[in-house]
Order: structure tokens, then C-alpha cells, then sequence
């Protein structure tokens, strides 16, 4: 990627400013150009395919590199003829080439990028297309209107549809119906501090963000109305989930996007709602656009599916060679016109150590030495109606704890930050996660340890869990209730290589050291510390874990017993 020179002055820790967001996005989209058909209508990028087809994939190509291009041509500057080409496209696709939208299909996610991409650039697509394709294009989009979502984030996509059309002066009953449905299903989503569940239940993660708050806040910024996502609240503890070089704490489904990650702070600068400055925006958004381009996340000039480079182990069955373009969500950056405080004003250097409990997500955020930890204690992505039931556990949301320098384990791995129960030889699963409180330095919550198909529970059987942090040391805490005779218990810290270390403090009575092939998104293979012991009925175990680090001196067994007074016994 070629882009200008560094600008110290104006920003010292990145170099970057908004030429070079701009030359990003157009460096992104001449790249995934090279793939168009002939039509227009797909960008067909190289890769293996989603569950959706080549088909859908193509679409999803169009309609992802669409919203970079829309964020980059919405003050009118289109040297490189972008919005000519999109114009094409869309003719073509809404003459029958584009699959429809049918109920949770992935052409309804990409809906909500065409009509967010046609809206950010209406004078110079929209209006100028002929009135038949104009008609074509409604009538596509408006099917996202009429089919049932995904019970999440995806409600916002027939929300961003009707958005557009009632921008379009199309707007009706079925319009408002849908943007009603979503903001009083975001309503019920609400738990505190800025944070949403992503659908009913327990799941927290990154699609807060780049989802939950990006749709409707955009749009109330866009129709000049007041934002009422709680955005400001969720900027006070967000940059926290940043390392000091960029990197989003790895954590949660969709890791792909990449930089999309940093798309909140942006939208909070662009529309004021943020207790940021823009120079402490600037520097998180583009520290964290800079992490990924030094780190092998393009190839060929297109961004690869995984994190830094291509990685397997960070994909879900419904990624494509398209899908990481979301990371298009952070160039809501460019809304900020040249002139905007957030070019404007010099780079701030606001990185802070420290901790944060938040009882609402269930989270412990640790961050030292400009590494951040995120302990986990409440986002568990299990639906209600899924019960306890699993045959292998989720290693994006089940683990213990997650950083912005190491990643989980692979399935089929040995789990990272996981405690596990042998019985009869099958070990458990940490499935769905009830939170117990979170303050001050400390959270807590239990869950039931799942088996395999042919034995899912234990009756009786429960681990009761407490992380406690000083500093960069961790203290974790497990108490296992109803533990039947012959039952080992495991206990694993962090993914590394080299190790870092696991020291038992109560309970434990053997120690090894395993391997994980697979590594992780940051180590190509990794290095797991275990601890054992044979347990039995009620037991309480503990061990004080630290990523790239040594275990310090200290009283650890007197703070096991303090830790228990504030949580488990209190």
C-alpha cells in the first residue's frame, strides 16, 4: 500500500492523518476492483467461500467495499470515479443479478451497506440514476424490510433500508414499522455503561460497537437528530479494550473486520457524542488502522481472511473472501471533513493503565504496560432457548480471559484460561455464564460444566469462579461444588510462546506443560501451562496467572481468603 509520508507534527505517534485514510481507502478499493464482473454488480475476490455461495460472496464484495467507498466520497471528492462504478453496479444487480433477500440470508446484511452507501452519497448516485433503476433498487431493498433477521444486530439492517428510503422520500408505514421494532428491541438490549447484548441473552463483543450503536447513531447524526445509543457512555470504558500499539482485545465473533473494531470512536468524534478529544480519537483510530497494516493483513493488496495474516481458527462458517471489508465501518472516520477537529488538532498521547470492572457485560478490564486484559465473566453468546446443551466449546467467548496480545486456542486444541473437569474421561465445556457481581478489582460468576452428547451434566455438579487483578497479576479462583468421585480437575492459563507462567496457590497438585499446533492468531504455535488435581465434592482451587511475565512475591493464599469474603461468600 502506498501511502504519503509520516506528518509527525500533527500527529507523533502514528504519523497519520486523514490524506492517509483517504489514500487507504482508495489503495482498498483499486485492489478489490480488480475482481469486478464484468456487469459490475459482484466483486468475486479470491478465497474460499462462505456458506452462502459465490453468489452471495460476490454481493457481499459490492456491497462491503460500497460503504468504504460511500465514507470516502460523501463530502463530493471522487478523483478515481468510484460512485460511476457502484452506479453500475446497482443497475445490474437490481435487474435479477443480485440473489434476493430472504429470511436470516446473508444478501439482508449487505442490504443495509447498499442503502447506508446510496444514502452517504445520494446527490451524486442516487439522483442521477434513472427512475426504473431507482425503482429496481427499492424494490430489492425493501425485501429487507419484509423477512425475518437474525435475532441481534441484524434488526438494524431493515433499520439502515428504511433509513435510506425515507431519506429517498420513500418512507411509509413499513419504514417507521421497522425502525420502531429495532430501537425498542435495542432498548431491551440495554444492561449499562454503554454496552448492548447482541440479541437476547448474553453476548457482548465487538458488534457493540460496529453494530449496535453504528446504525441508529449514524443515523440520527445523519437526519440531525439527537443521538440516544448511550455512545458517549460506551466511549468512557472503550478505548481501555486497545493496546497501547492498536491492537482490539481479540475477543468474540467477526475478529476479520480488524479495524472496524475502532469504527465507534470514530462515529463518537464525527458526532460529538464522546467524552474524547479529537486528538486522543485520531490517535486510537489510526494507531489501530496502522496495527493492521504493518502486520501482514493484506495480501495482494486485498485484506485476508483472518487477523494479522490469513488465519483459519479466526473465521466463522458464514465468513468469504469479502467479509473482512466491514473493516469499511472505520472509514466513518472520513465524515469529518478536512476542516474537522478531529484532522485539525494535534495527536494525544492519552494511554492509561488501569483496571475496570463492568457488572453490567460481566467484564474485568486490566490494563498494564499497555497490554490489555479482558476478563470474562458474563458474554457467553448462548441464545435462550439453547439451554446449557454443547458438544465442544466456543473458544471466542468461553474462555476465562482474552488480551490484545495473545489469542485463544483453536478448537480441538488444548483450551487456554480454561478450567476444565475430567469425568469418565470427557472433559467439560464452559458453555452458558452467569454473572455474580463485578467492582473494584474483581468478578465473578459460576456455570455448569457441559459434557459431551452421551453425558451433557453432572447433577449437582457446578464451578463457582473469581478473577482478582493487581497490576499485571491475576488471581484466579475456582470453587468446584458436587464434584463426583474420580473427578481430575485442569486448569490452563495463557496461549504463548514463549509460556507465561501459571503458579498454583491452593488446591493444585501437579503442573505440565502442553502444546497447541494450531497456535493462535499471534503465534504460529503456542505454549499452554496446566495445572491438576483430583477433586472431590465441594473444593476451592486457585492460581495466579500473568501474561509476558513472572508471578511476584506476595501473600497469595491470605488474598484467596479476602477475594472469597467480597464475592463467593458474601
Amino acid at each position: 500500500m502506498k501511502l504519503p509520508g509520516p506528518d509527525h507534527v500533527l500527529s507523533p505517534r502514528t504519523g497519520l492523518t486523514r490524506e492517509h485514510w483517504v489514500a487507504t481507502a482508495d489503495d482498498l478499493l483499486a485492489a478489490a476492483w480488480r475482481y469486478a464482473s464484468p456487469d459490475q454488480a459482484f466483486l468475486d475476490l479470491p478465497g474460499r467461500p462462505s456458506r452462502s455461495g459465490v453468489r452471495s460472496d460476490g454481493l457481499e464484495g459490492y456491497a462491503r467495499t460500497f460503504l468504504a467507498a460511500a465514507f470516502r466520497t460523501a463530502h463530493g471528492e471522487d478523483p478515481h470515479h468510484w460512485l460511476e462504478r457502484y452506479a453500475a453496479g446497482l443497475a445490474a444487480g437490481t435487474a435479477g443479478e443480485w440473489p434476493a433477500i430472504f429470511d436470516v440470508g446473508q444478501p439482508m446484511v449487505e442490504s443495509a451497506s447498499v442503502a447506508l452507501g446510496l444514502r452517504l452519497t445520494k446527490p451524486w448516485l442516487w439522483d442521477v440514476l434513472p427512475e426504473a433503476v431507482q425503482d429496481r433498487a427499492e424494490a430489492w431493498l425493501r425485501e429487507a424490510l419484509r423477512r425475518v433477521p437474525a435475532a441481534n444486530n441484524w434488526y438494524f439492517f431493515p433499520y439502515t433500508v428504511a433509513s435510506f428510503l425515507e431519506s429517498a422520500g420513500r418512507g411509509d408505514d413499513e419504514t417507521r414499522r421497522a425502525k420502531a421494532r429495532a430501537m425498542e428491541l435495542l432498548q431491551g438490549w440495554y444492561v449499562g455503561d454503554g454496552w448492548y447484548s447482541d440479541g437476547d441473552g448474553r453476548a457482548f463483543d465487538h458488534y457493540n460497537g460496529w453494530a449496535l450503536h453504528l446504525y441508529p447513531a449514524l443515523d440520527a447524526h445523519l437526519d440531525g437528530r439527537p443521538v440516544t445509543t448511550h455512545l458517549r457512555e460506551h466511549l468512557e470504558n472503550f478505548p481501555l479494550l486497545f493496546g497501547a500499539d492498536g491492537a482490539p482485545v481479540y475477543f468474540g465473533r467477526s475478529l476479520t473486520y480488524r479495524f472496524a473494531a475502532a469504527a465507534a470512536v470514530a462515529l463518537g468524534a464525527v458526532t460529538g457524542e464522546t467524552p474524547l478529544s479529537p486528538g486522543h480519537s485520531r490517535q486510537l483510530i489510526s494507531r489501530t488502522l496502522r496495527y493492521f497494516l504493518d502486520r501482514g493483513s493484506l495480501s495482494g493488496g486485498l485484506l485476508s481472511l483472518g487477523w494479522h495474516g490469513p488465519h483459519e481458527a479466526s473465521l466463522q462458517v458464514y465468513s468469504g473472501p469479502a467479509s473482512p471489508y466491514w473493516a469499511s465501518k472505520a472509514f466513518v472516520c472520513l465524515l469529518a471533513g478536512p476542516d474537522h477537529p478531529l484532522w485539525t488538532e494535534r495527536e494525544e498521547d492519552a494511554d492509561e493503565d488501569r483496571t475496570l470492572a463492568l457488572p453490567g457485560p460481566g467484564f474485568l478490564i486490566q490494563r498494564h504496560n499497555g497490554v490489555t486484559r479482558l476478563h470474562n465473566h458474563g458474554s457467553d453468546h448462548v441464545r435462550p432457548f439453547e439451554g446449557e446443551y454443547a458438544t465442544e466449546d466456543d473458544p471466542l467467548y468461553s474462555r476465562f480471559a482474552y488480551s490484545t496480545a495473545s489469542g485463544p486456542t483453536a478448537r480441538h486444541n488444548v483450551s487456554d484460561n480454561h478450567i476444565s473437569l475430567v469425568v469418565r474421561g470427557d472433559h467439560s465445556v464452559r458453555r452458558r455464564i452467569h454473572p455474580l457481581g463485578a467492582r473494584d478489582n474483581w468478578a465473578a460468576s459460576w456455570h455448569r460444566p457441559v459434557f459431551d452428547a452421551h453425558q451433557p451434566t453432572v447433577p449437582g455438579l457446578r464451578i463457582e469462579s473469581v478473577t482478582a487483578v493487581w497490576d499485571d497479576q491475576e488471581l484466579r479462583i475456582h470453587r468446584v461444588i458436587g464434584a463426583p468421585p474420580g473427578t481430575r480437575a485442569e486448569l490452563t492459563g495463557w496461549a504463548t510462546d514463549p509460556r507465561s507462567p501459571l503458579a498454583g496457590v491452593r488446591g493444585w497438585t501437579g503442573s505440565e506443560l502442553r502444546t497447541a499446533p494450531q497456535g493462535t492468531a499471534f503465534v504460529a504455535t503456542a505454549k499452554v501451562p496446566v495445572l491438576t488435581a483430583e477433586v472431590e465434592g465441594t473444593v476451592t482451587l486457585a492460581a495466579v496467572a500473568v501474561l509476558h511475565g513472572s508471578v511476584a512475591e506476595a501473600d497469595w493464599d491470605a488474598r484467596v481468603d479476602e477475594i472469597l469474603r467480597l464475592t463467593l461468600d458474601a
